[in-house]
């Protein structure tokens, strides 16, 4: 199975890698509820005795760690075509979840998103630090933008677009196991990048 963490492919690394990478994989299929330690030790391979000596607060340090290491597998995806514009980066993006969730055989989804929406008082933490990571993505989706020319204000509005609906992307994909579902998201937000695009540099007509 191919996981988000492990850069879509699982690559072998220390235990307490092993063990996140594992973490990440259950959020992205079962959500928080779902990610035990026993869950983890049997995927991941781990012996017991593992988890209080990587993760000495257990489960919680275990999720917010693993959150964490997916958000910043995820972050570097935008880093890596930034520069290259916000259409280049909305399509790195399709790529990135087309071939994530492909890999999962569509059982898997973000796990950023996962965590977004746990509703347990004990997971309510993982709210929060989902919460940041999508302002992180926002933030670098908007620096993007700007470079690309849009005034601040534009430039937050089209990051918050491109981030949610990729993240509805995603669910949809795999609800209904197909890829289209990005495909047709990512050439509407092409089309909505470049309009806004016109329409900055030649204005509107009577405006």
């Amino acid at each position: 199975m191919a996981s988000v963490a492990g850069g879509l492919t699982r690559k072998r690394g220390s235990t307490r890698r092993a063990m996140l990478v594992t973490a990440v994989d259950v959020l992205r299929e079962r959500g928080a509820a779902g990610v035990t330690i026993d869950e983890v030790l049997a995927r991941s391979g781990a012996p017991r005795g593992s988890v209080y000596y990587h993760f000495p607060q257990g489960r919680s340090q275990l999720l917010i760690e693993a959150l964490n290491y997916a958000g910043d597998s995820l972050t570097e995806v935008i880093d890596a075509a930034a520069d290259r514009g916000g259409i280049a980066l909305v399509r790195q993006f399709v790529a990135f979840w087309e071939r994530a969730l492909a890999g999962s055989a569509y059982t898997a989804g973000c796990p950023v998103m996962a965590a977004a929406i746990s509703s347990t008082e004990d997971d309510s933490v993982l709210a929060t630090a989902a919460g940041e990571i999508f302002a992180r993505w926002r933030d670098a989706l908007s620096q993007t933008f700007r470079r690309d020319g849009f005034e601040s204000a534009d430039a937050e509005s089209l990051a918050v677009m491109c981030i949610a609906a990729l993240e509805g992307a995603v669910v949809l994909c795999r609800s209904t196991r197909t890829p289209e579902p990005l495909h047709q998201v990512g050439h509407q937000l092409e089309f909505l990048i470049k309009s806004r695009e016109f329409v900055r540099v030649y204005g509107i007509p009577g405006r």
